[in-house]
């Protein structure tokens, strides 16, 4: 088990229409190695009301340094005024997957 250094997980809800084309888009742009949809039930409040909502959440693996240009891309795709996003540091990986995830996301150059 490796101690990774910048890697982490962007977790997004919304329907799954945008959540297909939120994960389309950021697997091409290469700013994320992989991302798993996942169905949610979320209770929240927005602008005073209570809202209980069938969602799909985004597990975005992928290196924070791309953490600026993911958060652009999803904001523009996104319909939602507030958008979750938020990005949690992988503490511990599999050497092999967090290579992996290497490979796959574009350089932060």
């Amino acid at each position: 088990m490796e101690t990774p250094a910048g890697y982490g997980v962007v977790l997004v809800a919304g329907n799954i229409q945008e959540a297909e084309a939120i994960a389309n888009a950021l697997v091409e742009a290469k700013p994320t190695a992989c991302v798993s949809l996942l169905p949610i039930y979320s209770i929240y409040t927005w602008q005073g009301e209570l809202h209980k909502e069938q969602e799909w959440q985004l597990l975005i693996k992928t290196d924070l340094g791309q953490y600026p240009a993911m958060e652009a891309k999803i904001k523009n795709l996104h319909s939602y005024e507030v958008p979750e996003i938020i990005a949690l540091p992988i503490v511990a990986g599999s050497q092999a997957y967090l290579q992996w995830i290497s490979q796959q996301v574009k350089s932060k150059d």
